[in-house]
């Protein structure tokens, strides 16, 4: 009995402890302090995203692989940090084509103007990803803000711990329980692979020397992959070519892309490979047989779940003036 309330005491303690952590981010954050925060980005990503819809998937990307590293702290937009020179996330191998840098910044100097020094870049990195994907036609989830962001950020950690297109089933299980992320996560958050495009070498490997003998990826649709040679990536060394990682439906978030994974079409290794995990494969079929609102539904959540991740509240961590470097 004695051993059962320790267990319970410990239980009820852990839960306390993540209890805080999500209390400390709060819907309407910025009531007072910046009541028109949300609008401002809100407008901002209204106004320019019809523009240039390919930025919804940069955005959301950008919002992933910040909160992979370090979590949700605004890390991935440094130049250079003042207690280190370490290269930042930046110049990671992940992060050489992300783009829509200037975008968080342009909407930073509008929030600074209204209210200075109040509003996180974090925050600014999680609002205008999900008003993005609003824009696409997706589902829209809630962001409680209050994040404030970090001080450091370092290439190698971006490189280690952010899922790269080429890993396995394995890795992209680990990765995703490193930040207490689950399998079904790990399928929903794969299926922003609906929107925006790739370059070629990020998959190219698979159409021309997968296993080093030049070879295909035999997982991949022979057909499929004639296409992709013949009229995308024509050389193995191509590295400017951009294809589409759902061809007819990019612009617009829907579960296109799980019926092409059925397909052998997944582009990257790591698509291919949430079809060779039974848990996987059996999420990617309910998702299928669901309706697109379910999918909605079960994506908003687990973006909910994603942006929680090592957020620094409180006195942790500052509220930059300029996004790309810390305060001096």
């Amino acid at each position: 009995m004695k051993g059962f309330w320790s267990l319970g005491l410990m239980v009820v303690g852990v839960l306390s402890i993540l209890g805080s952590v999500e209390g400390d981010l709060q819907m309407g954050f910025y009531s007072s302090s910046c009541p028109k925060a949300e609008k401002i980005v809100q407008d901002f990503v209204n106004q320019h995203i019809p523009n240039a819809p390919s930025l919804a998937a940069t955005l959301i990307r950008m919002n992933f692989h910040d909160c992979f590293v370090r979590g949700c702290d605004g890390s991935v937009l440094l130049n250079f940090t003042s207690s280190s020179g370490n290269q930042t996330e930046k110049v990671a191998v992940p992060n050489r084509t992300l783009r829509g840098f200037g975008f968080i910044d342009a909407i930073k100097s509008l929030i600074e103007a209204e209210c200075p020094g109040v509003v996180s870049c974090a925050d600014i990195i999680a609002l205008a990803a999900r008003d993005s994907i609003v824009l696409t036609g997706g589902p829209s989830w809630k962001v409680p803000t209050g994040r404030r962001d970090g001080l450091l950020s370092n290439a190698s950690e971006a490189l280690a711990q952010i899922p790269a297109p080429t890993d396995n089933i394995t890795i992209l299980i680990q990765k995703f329980a490193n930040k207490s992320l689950d399998l079904k996560d790990l399928v929903l958050l794969s299926g922003a692979h609906t929107i925006g495009i790739a370059h070629c070498p990020s998959f190219s490997n698979r159409l021309y020397n997968f296993t080093g003998v030049g070879d295909r990826d035999p997982s991949l649709d022979s057909e499929y992959a004639d296409v992709l040679r013949s009229t995308k990536c024509r050389t193995q060394n191509d590295n400017t070519t951009i294809v589409e990682m759902d061809p007819g439906s990019r612009k617009t978030f829907d579960l296109s892309y799980y019926t092409l994974l059925l397909k052998r079409r997944g582009l990257f290794e790591s698509d291919s490979a949430l079809t060779r995990n039974s848990n996987t494969l059996t999420y990617i079929n309910q998702l299928l047989q669901g309706s697109l609102q379910n999918f909605f539904s079960e994506f908003a959540l687990s973006m909910e779940k994603m942006n929680q991740i090592g957020v620094k509240t409180g006195t942790t961590g500052e509220i930059r003036k300029n996004c790309a470097v810390v305060n001096s």
